[in-house]
């Protein structure tokens, strides 16, 4: 992969990188600031579920964020962009649909198609 399009990834990784961690920001700050006591069972537990409803999220962004890093790193060593499993390169278009990819979609077909047998 050219110098040009590695810069590309590399723009749009950083930027979601940018907009997970200002969510995350956001979301602690609201959780730090909404101290309201509820003296209602429901309206409490309704609370608590949003709260660990938003939770799941974060922390399924953080994991998200941690791939970038890895996906960072990879364009860094001059490894983005080629399977891990067969070392062929990973087409354009799955890169832009999913840029911290690690796998083509023929070994991420095979990968779902092990999982999916008992």
């Amino acid at each position: 992969m050219n110098a040009e399009k590695l810069e590309y990834f590399r723009g749009i990784l950083l930027e979601e990188k940018r907009s997970l961690l200002e969510e995350a920001g956001k979301t602690v700050t609201e959780m730090n600031s909404d101290v309201t006591n509820f003296p209602d069972p429901t309206d409490r537990a309704t609370q608590e579920s949003d709260r660990t409803f938003e939770l799941r999220i974060r922390d399924r962004e953080r994991k998200l964020i941690n791939k970038i890093q890895e996906a960072l790193a990879r364009i860094d060593a001059g490894t983005f962009g080629i399977c891990e499993v067969c070392e062929e390169d990973i087409s354009e278009a799955r890169l832009k649909a999913r840029p911290v990819t690690t796998l083509c979609i023929d070994c991420k077909m095979e990968q779902e198609k092990k999982e999916r047998m008992p």
